[in-house]
């Protein structure tokens, strides 16, 4: 959806990404003020922040945006990040200490992921959960701080992804 502003905050992501092979460095001058201006815009008209040096995965859906500040290792696929979300570091002294979400990982409104913390593939993490520690692949995470509450089948997971993708 071209009106979106999650579209526009990943289209310009990329385009970040896209002006770093741009080689000499003077050329790359220009591209790099258009995104530094672009990416301002975006984080003013949507509230999404999200740095080009964050690694996303294909087909990541950024729904009912605003409040997003999205600063992690990597995004994997078929992700989907819901309104005021925040991934970042725990703490001032761990700056390397940034989530990584794994593939077909779905996250409610309102999630904080804080720290060196691995939300594993096809996870979900329930609404206004706080998660300081790595989720297992397949769970199903909630509350404050985010504790399991149960497992996913294979077959479960699936399916949703493959209406994710299909929608």
């Amino acid at each position: 959806d071209f009106l979106s502003p999650g579209f526009w905050a990943l289209f310009w992501h990329r385009f970040g990404n896209w002006r770093m092979g741009i080689r000499p460095r003077a050329m790359r001058i220009p591209f790099s003020l258009w995104y530094r201006f672009m990416t301002h815009w975006v984080r003013w008209m949507s509230g999404i922040e999200l740095p080009y040096t964050v690694k996303v995965g294909r087909r990541v859906i950024l729904e009912h945006f605003g409040g997003m500040i999205l600063v992690a290792q990597s995004i994997g696929d078929d992700v989907t990040i819901r309104q005021n979300t925040t991934f970042g570091i725990a703490r001032l002294d761990d700056r390397a200490g940034r989530p990584v979400i794994g593939n077909g990982v779905e996250l409610g409104c309102g999630v904080v992921i804080l720290g060196r913390v691995v939300v594993g593939e096809d996870a979900v993490v329930g609404a206004n959960a706080v998660v300081v520690k790595s989720v297992r692949p397949l769970a199903v995470v909630g509350g404050v701080p985010a504790r399991l509450i149960r497992l996913r089948s294979r077959d479960e997971a699936n399916r949703n992804r493959a209406l994710r993708v299909r929608n």
